[in-house]
């Protein structure tokens, strides 16, 4: 389907400046005071689907699909929701190859990016409680960060200047073998303060680094780990008990579905691997549904929140795909608008589709590395709504 260039109205951020603020406008928590009951746990089981003649023929069809998909090394876990029902869900090969254990309900799979739906939504539950604001700079929280001018909400839509971590903690740390901690990859920022690639607030640039401070600031701001306060505050009221931030001197749990190359062997750990808040949350198709749900029934986060994580925030490029705040997103002149994020990471291919005026979700978890996992989201969703695929969403494959 061929849509008309994106008319939607620009939107200007302006950075506050905090000596405009009274005391009783200040955030609270810059030493790490946030101490708040979590939101009450959610007993979330999914509802499954009644199978209609129509739902029948049209899981026949995504069986097939896949049936080819698998003959073409898909490796991995799908499940399609349709406002608040599952009516999709599958489980393809192995969790781990070398001891013949299947893919199943419970098997944890690394997110990849998707992880930065999960740290954006944690930046806006501070930002809901007053904890943070996301027009404040990044001094304010972090004060050996090196550089001014960067806001929270310029880290949210990856329009900072930043440059991947990835590519220059390299140049400055012999062992790139030993996985890091957020702090490591901090202190090397601070030390060296590798040159932005832009000045911040010119344009968007997609960048691992933006997600990875963010982390940090939750780490400083609760005064708890990354991996707690997503734990005590996120997965656990969500009912999302097998979704996890790994670590890597705990190791994994038995559950696990191992990352592979395409080739079956073992991704292994690399200095990256312990810097969180870009990457690094483990789940399962059943609690990415809850985490999409939870957004729908507002359970977490405000409706103010929510709306602003949708927003577009660049405007540099004309036309429909756009960077909202942690989220990736697809904004069509007809008022449609999917809200996604894909992830690499190893050998980790992962996709989460959210089409939210039509309340339908496509979760794609990879653990064996196969690049079309990004082109299957587009043709479960022809199938879905019994359309020609030349009809559906122009789905991005970005990750």
């Amino acid at each position: 389907m061929n849509f008309l260039k994106s008319h939607l109205g620009a939107f200007s951020f302006f950075l506050f400046l905090i000596a405009c603020h009274s005391p009783s406008e200040q955030v609270s928590a810059r030493t790490g005071g946030f101490h708040e009951d979590p939101v009450k746990r959610v007993d979330a089981p999914l509802i499954y689907d009644t199978l209609t003649p129509a739902r029948r023929e049209m899981i026949a069809k995504l069986d097939k699909y896949y049936q080819g998909q698998v003959r073409a090394g898909f490796n991995g876990a799908v499940l399609v929701g349709y406002k608040g029902k599952v009516i999709y869900e599958r489980y393809y090969g192995y969790g781990i190859k070398e001891r013949r254990i299947p893919l199943a309900f419970n098997s944890s799979c690394q997110l990849a990016s998707i992880s930065k739906t999960f740290t954006g939504a944690a930046i806006l539950y501070l930002y809901d409680r007053k904890q943070v604001n996301i027009d404040y700079p990044v001094q304010y929280y972090l004060k050996d960060f090196p550089y001014k001018n960067i806001s929270l909400r310029m880290l949210l839509s990856h329009r900072s200047g930043l440059s991947d971590y990835t590519k220059w903690v390299p140049v400055y740390r012999k062992d790139l073998k030993t996985p890091m901690t957020n702090e490591d990859v901090m202190n090397l920022m601070a030390k060296h303060k590798p040159r932005l690639l832009t000045k911040p607030d010119s344009r968007f640039d997609y960048c691992n680094t933006n997600f990875v401070v963010l982390s940090r600031i939750i780490e400083v701001v609760s005064g708890m780990s990354y991996r707690d306060f997503m734990a005590t505050y996120i997965f656990a009221p969500l009912g999302m008990n097998n979704t996890f931030v790994y670590q890597p001197d705990k190791g994994l749990p038995g559950n696990v579905a191992i990352s592979y190359n395409y080739r079956w062997r073992r991704e292994p750990d690399m200095f990256a691997d312990g810097v969180t808040g870009d990457k690094g949350i483990y789940s399962t198709v059943q609690d990415m549904f809850r985490w999409d749900q939870s957004f729908y029934n507002r359970t977490l986060l405000t409706n103010e929140s929510i709306e602003l994580s949708y927003g577009p925030c660049s405007f540099e490029k004309p036309g429909i795909k756009n960077y909202g705040l942690g989220w990736r997103m697809l904004c069509h002149p007809n008022g449609n608008k999917v809200i996604y994020h894909n992830g690499w990471w190893h050998g980790n291919n992962t996709s989460f589709y959210r089409l939210i005026k039509e309340n339908i979700t496509i979760i794609i978890l990879g653990n064996k590395f196969n690049k079309n996992i990004y082109r299957q989201a587009p043709v479960i969703y022809s199938i879905v709504k019994g359309i020609d695929l030349k009809s559906a969403y122009d789905f991005d494959s970005e990750g």
